[in-house]
């Protein structure tokens, strides 16, 4: 009894529906490098940066550019969990989405900025995180 209900939708009226739900971003996340960054006193960084690849977090006078990626769209090696269905349509999303992160990177890297890229999973251990930070901001 405790089978799956049919989908009411058409395969099209589903992928209408579904694409104009659109993103509020990966704010749990962002929200808890926010409070790691306040509750440590660390200041000099801004949120909405213009930046090439929208980076969550910058250091505009160090020059560092900060991403906060969700475990599951970034495809994270220790995490990353393939959903049971679509797995060709998922495989090939979180692997464009790799893709991309590592072109921004480069970009960045190229006009001379730094990048840290925190993993939703390492906010789980915040003394980690900060440690990794101050690395960057002080090289």
């Amino acid at each position: 009894m405790g089978g799956k209900r049919p989908d009411p939708f058409t395969p099209a009226e589903r992928s209408r529906v579904m694409s104009r739900i659109r993103s509020n971003g990966n704010r749990s996340t962002e929200l808890k490098l926010l409070k790691l960054l306040r509750g440590s006193g660390i200041t000099g960084w801004r949120r909405n940066s213009k930046l090439f690849g929208r980076p969550d977090f910058v250091f505009p006078k160090e020059r560092v550019a900060i991403f906060v990626d969700g475990c599951f769209w970034h495809g994270c090696k220790r995490c990353y969990r393939r959903p049971g269905t679509s797995q060709t349509y998922w495989d090939a999303k979180v692997e464009r989405n790799r893709a991309r992160d590592l072109a921004v990177v480069k970009a960045l890297r190229g006009k001379e900025w730094k990048v840290l890229r925190v993993w939703e999973h390492e906010l789980k251990k915040p003394i980690v995180v900060l440690r990794k930070l101050k690395r960057r901001l002080l090289r």
